[in-house]
Parts: structure tokens; sequence; C-alpha cells
């Protein structure tokens, strides 16, 4: 299978020629490694752990596997993992031979798994038996009749798995090396919330991900001594790259923790000296209102970076007292992009808390009114942002790319419209004050309104639907679910979740607030106003 992009050869040249796309993919920093220090741990999670020579010859193993299997340059392999070492494993081996990977979040359910996997189209799909209660198999069997050409399922650790690595025993491994892809092949196809009522799928190259952590050493003090954390989903790009990469490309150790538990990390940090993590504002809330926090040592921890929603002043302060050493940081970025700005370890606290960081070194930003005309500081407009980051289309959905891409009048590329409003203050710092889109971030984690409005209105008693944010203290936002019912029909949390549930929808996503309303207000031609509605239901 291969997708269309927007990539060109004039973007190759423009970014190679800048040095920020060097040629890297992902398991060339794995050999790198594995010979210079094999002993080396690379992963820990809560099963196991790996070392850089461990790892490569797992990969190595399991890349036969899938060749033996027919798994091709530019095939698509989908794994819905936890923050388990075999997802390592899995992605690594489908980059050895060229393959691409198609993460997905394991809380996703029939919904979300029949869309994604029916758009990506994958030859093979490696699921756990269980995880939290949950069986996948049986999913995948139930969703099998509905796509065009159902995955062969490999489960880990069953037979399945085994017979894989067993099949690839009679491959040579003088082959794999033969297979290497070329640095501008796509290698992740990451899906993202939609605002149209369904999901994207993003397409990233090697090299697009290999520069999008470059920066990150410099700017943040990360090398082979620091010891990383990942509590995010690996198939969320945070996580995809500040918990599945970014050590391999440092020749660092990283401890993948796959169901996040605040007094777990205290505990973590203090048994691996655990360095660094990247994670959603809530994480932070979470650490430091975590019992027995001044019982554990902690001192090792020395940076944190706060990822998809403000950070509170008072958090900022409390971390700083309860974890002298540790310095808090905030980013912003999209699944299209990854991280555009981050923070400067050293800023003041205003920094900290009133902007989401500067831009990384490579990336391009830019506020613009409604003209395309760029403004000045402080004065609110459409962010727009270019670089050697930026992604390189959307699966089966080129053209929906293209129309977010705005012409530059410069030879340095085309912008990327991220749909989102921002202002940057004097000294280039970002601020983003809102969202053209029509997403609510629930601590991080994006909730696609439309598509959640989609389902609900399949419901018999709802009439109509506007699924709009309310504050949260801890999680920025929660969704709140307003109704107009159907005469005489009644409806409370409970039936509308339980609804939800049945047809497939990830609990993530479910509004957790109910409100009927007789009628919505709305604009003289029509369109609901969800601004009434937001002040309304936040009272």
């Amino acid at each position: 299978m291969s997708f269309e992009t927007l990539l060109t050869p004039e973007r190759i040249a423009r970014e190679t020629d800048a040095g920020h796309w060097r040629g890297k993919v992902i398991t060339d920093f794995l050999d790198e490694y594995a010979a210079a220090t094999p002993d080396k741990v690379a992963f820990i999670d809560s099963r196991r752990q790996v070392t850089f020579a461990e790892l490569k010859s797992e990969v190595d193993a399991f890349a036969r596997g899938l060749y033996v299997k027919g798994i091709r340059s530019g095939d698509v392999v989908s794994f819905q993992i936890p923050n388990w070492i075999e997802w390592i494993v899995v992605h690594y081996a489908a980059t050895q031979i060229g393959a691409i990977s198609n993460p997905l979040i394991p809380i996703y359910r029939e919904r979300e798994v029949g869309f994604m996997v029916g758009l990506a189209a994958p030859k093979l799909i490696v699921v756990p038996r269980e995880f939290r209660g949950f069986e996948y198999p049986p999913m995948l069997d139930g969703l099998a009749p509905d796509w065009d050409v159902a995955p062969e399922v490999v489960v880990v650790g069953e037979r399945s798995w085994d017979d894989l690595l067993t099949a690839g025993e009679a491959v040579d491994p003088a082959v794999l090396p033969s297979l290497r892809p070329e640095p501008n092949d796509v290698t992740l196809l990451v899906f993202t919330s939609g605002t149209t009522g369904e999901p994207k799928g993003v397409l990233h190259t090697h090299n697009t991900m290999v520069a999008a952590n470059d920066p990150l050493p410099e700017r943040l003090g990360i090398g082979p001594g620091s010891v990383l954390h990942m509590a995010s989903t690996l198939a969320h790009l945070t996580g995809f790259l500040y918990g599945a990469r970014l050590g391999i490309q440092n020749g660092a150790t990283c401890v993948l923790q796959d169901i996040w538990d605040a007094s777990t990390f205290v505990e973590l940090v203090e048994r691996y000296g655990i360095t660094y993590t990247s994670a959603a504002t809530p994480f932070l809330h979470d650490l430091v209102a975590a019992p027995g926090l001044a019982e554990h040592d902690t001192t090792s921890l020395i940076r944190f970076c706060c990822m998809g929603a403000p950070i509170p002043r008072a958090m900022v302060r409390e971390a700083t007292e309860k974890l002298p050493r540790l310095v808090v940081v905030g980013g912003w970025g999209q699944t299209e992009e990854g991280l555009v700005t981050i923070g400067i370890p050293g800023d003041p606290e205003d920094k900290i808390v009133d902007t989401d960081g500067y831009p990384w070194p490579g990336m391009d930003i830019r506020v613009v009114d409604a003209n395309g005309v760029e403004q000045s500081p402080g004065a609110e407009g459409a962010l727009q942002v270019r670089g050697p980051f930026v992604f390189v289309g959307y699966a089966e959905r080129l053209e929906l790319a293209r129309r977010q891409m705005v012409a530059s009048d410069d030879d340095r590329g085309d912008w990327f419209d991220t749909g989102d409003l921002a202002f940057l203050d004097e000294e280039g710092y970002l601020r983003i004050s809102g969202r053209t889109k029509d997403v609510i971030i629930r601590g991080g984690e994006n909730i696609p309104v439309a598509y959640i409005e989609n389902v609900l209105y399949e419901h018999r008693d709802i009439d109509a639907v506007a699924v709009v944010a309310v504050p949260d203290p801890r999680l920025q936002e929660r969704a709140c679910a307003c109704v107009v019912l159907t005469a005489g029909s009644r409806l409370d949390l409970e039936q509308m979740q339980e609804f939800l549930s049945a047809k497939g929808v990830a609990k993530q996503y479910w509004p957790e607030k109910l409100v009927v309303f007789d009628s919505f207000p709305t604009t003289p031609s029509g369109k609901v106003q969800k601004f009434q509605l937001r002040q309304q239901v936040s009272l």
C-alpha cells in the first residue's frame, strides 16, 4: 500500500540543506547503541526490562517474522499494545523492513478501531490478550467482517506471537540491512481527533520524526546519562516521540508505565533515578498531590514537560516547594507537527504559566488575521507553523491536508494552519488563546466534538445535541452534552453513557455532564450559539 503525500523534492532539499533532516531512521540509532553500549538497559516496563543488545535481538527476530508474513515496504502494521516493551519491538521491527507503524490507543474500542483499521488497511495487527479487564481478540473478530481486507491477528505472548518469531528463523539475518527504508518514506500513521466526525490519519516520515527529537537534548539537557519516563500512551505523539524513541536516539534508559498512578511513579523515580518525564498537566497535579511524596527520594527528577493544557500558577509553585530540583516547562504541539514550542529551563514563572513556550530551532510560527496579514505581538489571530517536523499528509485524505496549507511568499515552505487562535509576546513566546476547531481538551486528550455529537444523534430520544466544554480544576476541561429531547422522552447521564458504551465509543470521550434544554439558543441563520450553552452549563 502506498499513501499519497504532500512531500516535494523542494522541501526535501530545503530541510536537508538546512541540516534538519539528517537521513537517519530510528533503527540506525538502535544499531549504534546496541554496538556501543550492549549491556545498558534500554527499556523497563511493569513486566520486564531489556538491554540495548537484547532489544536489537528481539527487534531483528520480529522483523524477520514480519518479512516471512509478507510484510513489505509501505505496508501497514497496526498495533494496540499498552506501554510494554512489545510495543517497542513491533514499532522498531516494522521500521526495520520499511513498513508503516500504525499505533492504536489501548482504550479505543469498536467504533474507533473499526474506522482506523478500516482506513489504514494493515496486513497485520498486534494486540494483547487482555489489558485492564478488556479482551482484544474478540473485538477484532467482531469487526473483521466490516473490513475490506481483515488483517492477520497476532497476540502478544501467545502462540501467534511465538509462531511469527519461529517463522522468522528461516530468514538470513543478512537480509535485514538491505530492507532499510529511505529516510523520506512514510514511517508513521497515527490518528488524531477529527472535527468533521472522523479521526484523521496523520502521516510522518523518518526524517520528520527524527528531526522532532533532535533539538530536545540541548534545550532540556537530555543525554545518555538521563533516565526517561513515559506514562502517556505510546500511541500518542507525546508518548511516541519522548517514550518510544527519545531514549534510543540518545542512548538513554526509558521507564514505561502502562497504568498511570502517581504513587507508583514516585516509587519508580526513587528506584530507577528517573530524571525526565513528559505528560499532560493533570499528571503534574497528581504528582504533587501523591500520598507519601515526601517519604521518597525524588531528587533525581529535574524535568517535567507539561503538554496539552495550561499550567496553573499554584501548581508550579507547589511543585517547586515539594520538588525543589524539578523544573517545570510547558509546551504546545499537535500530531501534525509534533512539539512546536516549549519553555526554556530558567524561564521566569510568568513565562511558564502565561505562555506555551518558545519555538524549537527550525520551527517557524506566525499569527495572522482573517486576511492572512501577520499580527503584531499581543494581537490574537490564527496560528500557522512550518518547519522540519510538519507532517506530509492525511492518509486517504490528501485534499484535506492540502486545504490546511497556506502558500508562502518566500522559499522557506508553506504554512500549516493549525486551527488554533493564539498570540505572540514581544520575545516570541506563544500563547494559545482559543481553538477555531471544535475540540475539547480533557487533561491533554482531545475529545472530537463532532464525532461524539454524531453518535449521540443516533439515540432515538435525542432531537438535538451540542457537546461543549465545562471548566475543571484538574483536567482544565470536561465534556458536557447539551440535548433537546424528543417529545415525552427522558434521559439521564447514566443512560447516555450506556448508549455510548454500546456504540463502542471509548470511555474517555464520554461527556461527563448532561443538561437537557427545551431549545438551543441560535443565530438568525439557525446556527447553535455554543458560547451561550457553555455559559449556561458552567454556572
